[in-house]
This record gives C-alpha cells, sequence and structure tokens, in this order.
C-alpha cells in the first residue's frame, strides 16, 4: 500500500481558552472562550497525514478515561490505523491547557499523563510490521529513550526517519545519523546548535550544523516567513502563501503531517516543503489543534 506513515507519539486533549490577551503571571484575564480539542503533536501529525490522504499508523498511549476512548474512536474516524495505540490503565490520558490571544499567538502547558510512560517496546510491533517504503515521523512529546530506540530501529530498517524536535530540548549527538529530516522551528533550531535563527543567513548557519552533526536533509520553520531548506549542500527559503492568523496552535504540526504525506508520495524536498507550508498557512486560519487541519482537495 503506498504512502505508508509512521507516527510515533504524544495523544492529548486541548483545553483552549481565547481571549484578547495572554495573561501574565498572577493575572486573570476574563473574557475568554472556551473549545476542548483533541490534540498531542503526534496524533495531530497523525490526524494532518491522513487528511491529506496518506495512510496513516499510530503508535502512542493513552489512558483508560473518556479522553483516551474519545482521541481513539476520532482517530478511527479519520482513518488512522490505531492497533498500536496502547491503553494505560495506571496513567490519565494526556491534558494540554492553552492560551490564545486576538493575535493567534498561544501558551501551552501539557501534563502528558500516559504519554510519559510509552515504552521503547511498544514500539516494536509497529516497527516490523512497518513496509521498507514506510516514512516514520516522531516528535518529542514522548520519553526520549522511546524515541531514540524508535529511531534506530526504524533507521536500522532502512525506513526515512523524519524527526520534528518539538517541544524544544537539547538531543544526543548520536541520534542525527540516523534521520533523514529534522524539522525545527527557530527556537528548536537555537538550541540543538547554538545559533540564535533570525534570518535566512542565520537559518542557514544553523542548518549546516545540523547537517555536519549528521542529519541528511534539514527544514527550519520561520513562521509566516515559511521555511528554510538546507539539502544537497544548498539552502533555500520556501515562503509560505500569505495568510491571516487566527490560531497558530498546531501550524507546526500541521507542516509535518503534510511533509510527511509529500515525502511519501514521491515528491522532492522543495516540493514536499512548499507543499507542508500550503497546508500549515491554511491551518492558521481556522480555531483548534486537529480541527484546524485541511484536506487534500484544500491544499492540492
Amino acid at each position: 500500500m503506498p504512502n505508508q506513515i509512521l507516527v510515533i507519539g504524544s495523544s492529548n486533549t486541548d483545553m483552549v481558552v481565547k481571549s484578547d490577551k495572554l495573561p501574565a503571571p498572577g493575572e486573570t484575564v476574563l473574557g475568554g472562550t472556551f473549545l476542548m480539542n483533541p490534540g498531542g503533536k503526534g496524533a495531530n501529525q497523525a490526524v494532518a497525514a491522513a487528511r491529506l490522504a496518506g495512510q496513516v499508523t499510530f503508535v502512542a498511549k493513552v489512558g483508560n478515561d473518556i479522553f483516551g476512548q474519545e482521541a481513539v474512536n476520532g482517530f478511527r474516524q479519520e482513518g488512522i490505523n490505531t492497533t498500536y495505540v496502547h491503553t494505560d490503565s495506571d496513567h490519565p490520558s494526556g491534558v494540554a491547557l492553552i492560551n490564545v490571544d486576538a493575535k493567534g499567538e498561544n501558551c501551552i502547558t501539557v501534563a502528558p499523563g500516559a504519554n510519559a510512560h510509552l515504552q521503547p517496546a511498544e514500539t516494536e510491533a509497529a516497527l516490523q510490521a512497518a513496509p521498507s517504503d514506510t516514512l516514520a515521523l516522531l516528535q518529542l512529546e514522548i520519553p526520549l529513550a522511546t524515541v531514540e530506540y524508535a529511531i534506530q530501529q526504524a533507521s536500522t530498517r532502512g525506513l526515512r526517519v523524519i524527526l520534528n524536535p518539538a517541544p524544544a530540548r537539547s538531543l544526543p549527538v548520536t541520534l542525527f545519523p540516523h534521520l533523514f529530516l529534522i524539522t525545527p522551528n527557530e527556537t528548536e533550531a537555537e538550541i540543538l546548535t547554538g545559533i540564535h535563527v533570525t534570518d535566512t543567513a542565520t537559518a542557514e548557519q544553523a542548518a549546516q550544523k545540523l547537517h555536519d552533526l549528521g542529519v541528511d536533509n534539514v527544514v527550519i520553520t520561520l513562521g509566516a516567513k515559511g521555511a528554510y531548506l538546507y539539502t544537497d549542500g544548498e539552502g533555500r527559503l520556501i515562503a509560505a502563501p500569505p495568510a491571516t492568523a487566527l490560531d497558530s496552535t498546531a501550524a507546526g504540526d500541521c507542516f509535518n503531517g503534510a511533509l510527511a504525506v509529500a515525502l511519501a508520495e514521491g515528491m522532492d524536498l522543495p516540493e514536499a516543503t512548499a507543499f507542508a507550508c500550503k497546508a500549515a498557512s491554511i491551518s492558521v486560519t481556522r480555531m483548534g489543534a486537529q480541527a484546524s487541519m485541511p484536506k487534500r482537495s484544500e491544499v492540492g
């Protein structure tokens, strides 16, 4: 079956409050609107890929509670293979508390719950079952030991691995040579390289450093500016279509899910990056995480 994408990552329920401004420490902001949406970086990327016509298998861990049950039902409705979504009887499903202001900026606090207990061995069956042309997509909302194990195993099996290194944190340098592609934003790129990314010149410096550490290809996402692609020793800015942002939550997840689909379909990296920028530019015009992910007919 073509376009196989294996997403290994987190599943959360997002509790979102949209208000005019983000509260300062100790401040209460009144007048907000409350929404509850399925989220989690892994789940968001799985849904983004599925809506864009990818054949998605998701590996995750949820609690034995209503949030977990609703999440799995939602994945199935999106056409995602949930065979490897594990249920944890000892820990609750993950929850994220998200504040969004009138400009679409957000701040997020995550209680990982069962996500923090996804074990390396619980990724093994899905990795063994994955066809050789599968593209593996991971993030950093599950234990790093599980991420490292899954990446190494996927690489050993010849799968192309994309790592979205979010939330931002430092990583062992031994991980980089196993990656086909890494997709940090400006903040994540700085943490990984020590280079403060503010423009295309500094993005190129950071991308070159990541390449020197062993990553085949680098895409640094730059928000409304688009994404900086570094491949085959050359870098270029891939511009994003203009968009009026309503909510930037999960725009990066949309980008990564779309990028995985495009690459799984055989697009080259410049074309795939442009496709991902277009998908993400659509997602920021809508509220919510998974709710904002566009369908294939909208992206082309």
